[in-house]
């Protein structure tokens, strides 16, 4: 169900891969809330992903490729997405991680530097590389909103997340940063939404996914949050029913991050 919350609202969706991923979910559900969308991935993304048959469903939505560790790709990007719309951009989603350690099984007391930079860059300032390249092109409207997904893992130690866990975090903080800044020169608001785990093609790479789907499902009172009502709150973010919410981390996991224990939980340990 729609009710034209993005109704003549322009959009920017980074991430989409498949259908499994909340990106993709993301921009089939700001589509029907009425909102034109550009989509756009890494080159190699678009090679390896389906994203032109989401663009189909999206009213033959632009697909622009560009790698979110260049200024000069991200440049062509809003220029290209702004000619595009003939005009500014009201929203951006930023659905963007790479963990290289974590794929490649190292530890986290054993980290390689070099892929940890690496992990560093595109997980994390890329969101600051995208803010910057809009802010010096004067690309976003007043009260345009920035959303971009996290996980609880920035706050609480889930071994196996790994250097990702790092890379939230400053992703998180890069969000309250340039919330202020942006807040102040344009009334643009910048959030993190911190998701349940989430079947996803990346999700699924994380070691013991199925089994920590499984505990946070029995943590959770409302259960795991499915990534189609994420791409609701997502919607709603960018939507004008919150332009004072900013630089925020909030929490959509079915109240998981403010559970201690469950009953479930404990009679699985028995």
């Amino acid at each position: 169900m729609a009710y034209n919350l993005l109704k003549g609202k322009k959009g920017i969706i980074f991430g989409a891969l498949d259908e499994k991923s909340i990106a993709w979910k993301t921009a089939r559900q700001c589509y029907e809330e009425g909102a034109q969308i550009v989509l756009t991935n890494a080159p190699v993304a678009l090679r390896m992903g389906e994203i032109n048959k989401l663009a189909e469903a999206c009213g033959d939505a632009p697909v622009i490729g560009a790698d979110v560790t260049s200024m000069d790709d991200l440049k062509a990007l809003f220029e290209k997405s702004t000619e595009h719309f003939g005009g500014k951009i009201d929203f951006v989603l930023h659905s963007v991680g790479m963990g290289l350690n974590v794929r490649k099984g190292k530890d986290y007391t054993d980290l390689n530097y070099d892929w940890n930079h690496k992990t560093f860059d595109v997980s994390s300032m890329s969101l600051h590389r995208i803010l910057k390249t809009a802010w010096d092109l004067d690309a976003l409207n007043e009260h345009a909103s920035v959303i971009a997904l996290t996980y609880i893992a920035a706050q609480r130690v889930f071994p196996d997340y790994s250097e990702m866990a790092d890379a939230k975090s400053l992703l998180e903080s890069i969000t309250r940063m340039f919330g202020y800044y942006y807040g102040v020169k344009k009334k643009v608001r910048i959030n993190t939404i911190s998701q349940s785990p989430t079947k996803t093609t990346a999700g699924s790479g994380v070691k013991g996914f199925e089994n920590f789907m499984t505990y946070a499902e029995k943590m959770s009172p409302l259960g795991n949050a499915p990534a189609e009502d994420c791409a609701k709150y997502i919607s709603v973010m960018f939507s004008d029913l919150t332009r004072y919410v900013t630089m925020q981390n909030l929490f959509h996991d079915g109240g998981f991050s403010f559970t201690g224990v469950t009953p479930e939980v404990l009679e699985s340990m028995g």
